[in-house]
C-alpha cells in the first residue's frame, strides 16, 4: 500500500510549523512531531529577544559588559559574522535596532530621518569584540538572531528527526522548510509559491527532491506613502529599506540556513536582486 502524508502541527516562533512524513505507521507522528516542536521551542526560547531570560536578552542588557556564550551561540556568531563579511557589511545581526524607528504595518508612517540617525551609532558588527567565547557589545548595540533563527530551527529539527528515522520527512516554519529526500519511489515533494497579493492563489508549484527552501520579501511588512513601497528589508549602511526589491525570493540550496542567507543577500541587492542570483548561479524564483 502506497504510504500517506502524516502532518504535525504548532506554531512557534510567531509561525505556523510543521512536520510531514511519509508514512502509514500512524503512530510515529506524534513522537516526532513533539520532537521537532521541542526543538524549536527551545530555540525560541534561548534566541528570542522577547524572552527576558534568553542569551540574546543577557547580551543585550550588558551594558558594554563582556558576555561568555555557550558553543551553540558561538557557532552562530561566527556563522553571522561570516555573513557579515561575505556581504560586504550589508547582513548585519546589530542591525535590529532599527525597529525603534521604521514600524512595518502597512501604514504611511515613514520615520523622520533625525529618528533613523540617532541609530546608526549602534549599528555594525564591526564594532562588537567578538572573541569566542566572549562578545562584548557597546552600551545600547543590541544583536538579533532574527535573519537567521528559524532557518538554524528548521535545519537542528530536520537532523533530530533523521536521528530517529529514514523516512521521508519534510519540516517548514513559516515558509522555510527543509526536505530529507523524495517521497516514495522517488516522488518529488510538491511545494506551493504562494502569491505575493492572494495566499488563497499560487505562483507556481515547485518539485523538490531534497535540500532547503526560503522565501524573502514584504507581502505582509511593509509601508507605503505617495504610491512609494518601503519594503522592510532595510539596509543597516543606510538605515532605508533597500529600493525596488522583488516582492518575494525563493531560493533553493543544500540547508535552510544557506538558502535563508542567500534569499536575504538577494533581496538587500534591490533592483540588482536577479543579477545577484544569477551570478552566484542560483536556483531561485522572483515575484516582482
Amino acid at each position: 500500500m502506497k504510504p500517506s502524508i502524516q502532518i504535525h502541527t504548532f506554531r512557534a516562533m510567531a509561525s505556523p510549523c510543521e512536520l510531514r512524513i511519509e508514512t502509514n505507521d500512524t503512530s510515529l507522528i506524534k513522537p516526532l512531531g513533539n520532537l521537532v516542536e521541542r526543538e524549536a521551542k527551545r530555540i525560541e526560547t534561548k534566541y528570542s529577544r522577547y524572552q527576558h531570560d534568553s542569551i540574546i536578552s543577557q547580551i543585550n542588557t550588558s551594558d558594554g559588559m563582556a558576555v561568555k556564550v555557550d558553543t551553540e551561540t558561538a557557532s552562530l556568531l561566527d556563522y553571522a559574522q561570516n555573513c557579515y563579511t561575505l556581504s560586504d557589511h550589508q547582513f548585519d545581526i546589530t542591525s535590529g535596532i532599527l525597529r525603534r524607528a521604521w514600524k512595518f504595518d502597512g501604514s504611511d508612517n515613514i520615520p523622520h530621518q533625525q529618528d533613523i540617525d540617532a541609530l546608526l551609532p549602534l549599528i555594525g558588527w564591526g564594532k562588537v569584540v567578538w572573541e569566542n567565547p566572549y562578545l562584548t557589545l557597546k552600551p545600547g548595540m543590541e544583536i538579533d538572531f532574527g535573519g537567521l533563527g528559524k532557518e538554524y530551527a528548521v535545519d537542528r529539527a530536520l537532523l533530530a528527526v533523521q536521528q530517529e528515522t529514514d523516512l521521508p520527512v519534510l519540516v517548514n516554519f513559516g515558509g522555510d522548510l527543509r526536505v530529507s529526500g523524495p517521497l516514495h519511489k522517488g516522488t518529488p515533494w510538491q511545494i506551493t509559491l504562494q502569491s505575493v497579493e492572494d495566499h488563497n492563489k499560487r505562483e507556481g508549484v515547485l518539485a523538490v527532491m531534497g535540500g532547503a527552501l526560503t522565501t524573502s520579501g514584504d507581502a505582509q511588512r511593509f509601508l507605503l506613502k505617495d504610491d512609494v513601497r518601503y519594503s522592510h528589508i532595510l539596509d543597516p549602511l543606510t538605515g532605508w529599506p533597500v529600493q525596488n526589491p522583488p516582492r518575494s525570493i525563493t531560493v533553493s540550496a543544500a540547508t535552510c540556513m544557506e538558502a535563508g542567507i542567500l534569499s536575504t543577500l538577494a533581496m538587500l541587492q534591490g533592483t540588482g536582486a536577479e543579477a545577484f542570483l544569477e551570478s552566484e548561479n542560483l536556483r531561485a524564483w522572483c515575484i516582482r
